[in-house]
């Protein structure tokens, strides 16, 4: 069985990487679309996560829908 690392980014990575402003990834994270992760003063979030998320949302818009809360 292979342990996967988490590979987590700081905000401000984690909004480049959705084309989305910090403010954006904070509410994602307050709403529950995206955890957290990180101390209480620097904010971390997993990018394996965020580029699930992009995925589906391309996919979503791709099919005429569009993703909800992207």
């Amino acid at each position: 069985m292979t342990i996967r690392r988490r590979r987590t980014v700081s905000t401000e990575l984690a909004a480049l990487a959705m084309g989305v402003s910090e403010a954006t990834i904070r509410k994602w994270a307050s709403r529950g679309k995206i955890t957290r992760y990180g101390r209480k003063q620097r904010a971390e979030y997993d990018l394996d996560e965020l580029l699930t998320l992009r995925e589906r949302g391309a996919q979503l818009s791709a099919g005429g829908q569009q993703a909800p809360g992207l």
